[in-house]
């Protein structure tokens, strides 16, 4: 969230959060939030540009997570999840790249995106605008709190902490934050768009707080068949007392089609626990009717544990019913700069810049395949004097879940946080941040992996932008952030979008957003590199046990569109490759060969049973195509 321009206000947020450390526990009794007002919006597009006029401010800043209490156990040692092994140049082709909004007057940014089939939504502090996918201005800077006029109250005052959401299945546009006064009055922010047209008007609603500060929000689609929602976090902070999480969700069916009675639903957690992350769906398919909002957090550094929570809905009868925490074993980290705080160092400053290390980074994405449901997320972890990535895949979380893979990329000492992550319909992964140290200005980079590349390894990073100067010179200068967004485009669920903030020049109060695409070659089965293996079986007959016959041959070719790179090629059984000499005409296969789109490569094989029978074998090769590994079979019968 904000930070707010006093002493005061820091002091009293300070306060708050060591008031976490009493005991609470949840009544289990949901709690039902109506509306305070409702009203249907001006068209975003009639409504003024913002031309950040006001004197600058600082968000307060996010309330500190239950994490930062706990001990880890004392260093050095090193990060099990650590990827040691070095990945070739990230695969995905890198797209669109510009400027969304800058300066708005506010510092941090807590930039977020949304993606449409043809629009692009960005919010910061505390603006929206809309743009094409070429970079091309639709509408704004608008001013969030503008879009609020209907209903009045705090969302007319500030509008902070802002999101921004692309509900796929309903063609619809959200935009919510938390609205304030800097006099500890708080309430949630929510516009759903009337039509497809995100500059068009919006049915608003305010959802009261009172005097309980609704920290972090995060919201996300859960597009059920019944029971739909818009799901929402907070961090709860009352005047007195502990605070605890609120898990919620909106009535979607009702918000769509701008009933003014939309009900919110949510349960509190106990005091030990904070700042979990609301399932959002990614892909054409939504989840199973009657699958709960799942809700993760970050719950421990050292032992490692993820919790995983249900929020059961039921609008009709105004009922949610929580799940105990499921805990998800992972592996065991150190908080960054120890306590999840400001340490990032930038050149030519002493000014650090602050990780917010101590939570999870939005987004908690899931992604439906034809058998099973991936879900992934991330975070920043200390590593090694510096600070790194670590990320997560989960299988089935509203089912059995699993944790399949987790890995944390730090591929050398630059800090790294400030992450998001999505997965595409190929189950490829992009995963963007922020990058920074005392010879690299904060930079936009990304990595990511295709499902071919080692479990726990990221390939070796790309640059979006890097930054033309640092950020230093003011009271609250160590911000960066709050959190940022990656998605993945529903035109093709191929390209990934990101956004983050960087600094054009040094000074304060000065950041810009950077908005940018990638995709991975192959993905969707269109364009790229695509593999075609002659003849995809070889028989070798019968063979004295112990002697080598064969080197018979299999040609690769490239039938795709884009280089098709082959990363390892390997045997198993009684078979083995055999040394192919080149020449003007013949190409080797071997680790590491690019074919373009067209060429062909060669390798050979041979025999040497092990015993007599039947033996079977196989030649894989593992490339950056669809469908890798490809194989083909191998078989003959010792004597």
């Amino acid at each position: 969230m904000v930070r707010v321009e006093t002493q005061l206000r820091t002091l009293i947020v300070c306060c708050l959060a060591a008031t976490q450390a009493l005991a609470a526990t949840p009544n289990g009794k949901t709690q039902v939030i109506h509306p305070s007002a409702f009203g249907i919006s001006q068209r975003i597009s009639d409504l003024p540009i913002d031309l950040s006029s006001f004197p600058g401010r600082e968000m307060p800043e996010p309330s500190a997570s239950h994490l930062r209490d706990m001990h880890p156990a004392p260093g050095p040692w090193q990060d099990p999840a650590l990827q040691t092994e070095v990945l070739p140049p990230v695969g995905a082709t890198q797209g669109v790249s510009f400027d969304g909004i800058s300066t708005s007057g506010w510092i941090p940014p807590d930039n977020n995106l949304a993606v449409s089939p043809t629009i692009i939504g960005v919010t910061v502090n505390t603006d929206v605008a809309f743009y094409s996918k070429t970079g091309a201005l639709l509408s704004g800077p608008t001013n969030i709190p503008l879009l609020f006029t209907a209903v009045g109250g705090l969302c007319t005052i500030y509008v902070v902490d802002p999101i921004v959401l692309y509900d796929r299945p309903a063609d619809r546009w959200v935009v919510a934050g938390i609205g304030l006064d800097y006099n500890g009055n708080y309430s949630e922010c929510i516009g759903v768009s009337t039509t497809n047209d995100p500059t068009a008007s919006y049915a608003t609603y305010i959802y009261p707080f009172g005097t309980t500060l609704n920290d972090y929000d995060k919201l996300s689609v859960w597009a059920t068949a019944s029971n739909s929602a818009y799901l929402a976090t907070y961090n709860l902070f009352p005047p007195t007392g502990a605070g605890s999480a609120d898990l919620c969700g909106f009535d979607r069916a009702k918000m769509l089609v701008g009933n003014a009675g939309a009900a919110m639903l949510c349960q509190k957690t106990s005091s030990s626990e904070s700042s979990y992350l609301p399932s959002d769906m990614d892909g054409p398919t939504p989840p199973v009717d009657g699958t709960p909002g799942l809700f993760l957090n970050w719950q421990n550094s050292n032992p490692g544990k993820l919790n995983l929570r249900k929020l059961t809905l039921n609008f009709a009868s105004g009922t949610a019913t929580l799940s105990a925490p499921t805990a998800i074993t992972v592996a065991n980290d150190t908080l960054a700069c120890g306590s999840g705080g400001a340490c990032v160092p930038q050149p030519g400053t002493g000014q650090k810049l602050d990780t917010l290390g101590d939570r999870m980074m939005y987004r908690f994405a899931i992604r439906h395949f034809a058998d099973h449901d991936r879900a992934v997320t991330s975070h920043a972890v200390g590593s090694s004097g510096s600070v790194a990535v670590r990320w997560y895949e989960l299988y089935d979380p509203a089912g059995t879940v699993t944790l399949n893979q987790q890995g944390t990329f730090a591929p050398d000492s630059t800090y790294r946080w400030m992450s998001s992550i999505a997965e595409d319909q190929n189950a490829n992964i992009g995963l963007g941040y922020s990058a920074s140290s005392s010879t690299v200005n904060p930079a936009v980079r990304f990595t990511g992996r295709v499902p071919s590349d080692p479990a726990g390894t990221m390939e070796t990073e790309a640059s979006i932008i890097e930054g033309g100067g640092v950020q230093t010179g003011g009271s609250s200068a160590d911000r960066w952030g709050d959190y940022t967004a990656m998605q993945v485009d529903p035109s093709d669920d191929c390209t990934f979008w990101y956004v983050n903030e960087y600094q054009t020049v040094t000074g304060y109060e000065n950041w810009t957003t950077r908005i940018a695409s990638f995709a991975f070659p192959g993905c969707g089965g269109g364009g790229g590199p695509v593999m075609s293996l002659d003849p995809t079986s070889l028989k070798f007959g019968k063979v004295l046990v112990g002697v080598t016959k064969g080197k018979k041959k299999v040609t690769a070719t490239n039938t795709g569109s884009s280089v098709l790179t082959i990363s390892n090629i390997a045997t198993t059984g009684d078979f083995a490759l055999v040394t192919v000499k080149a020449t003007k005409k013949v190409t080797p296969c071997a680790n590491g060969t690019n074919l373009a789109p067209g060429a062909s490569c060669l390798i050979k094989v041979s025999f040497t049973p092990t015993q007599t029978g039947a033996r079977t074998g196989s030649v894989n090769f593992t490339d950056n195509a669809p469908g890798s590994p490809q194989s083909v079979s191998l078989a003959g019968t010792g004597k």
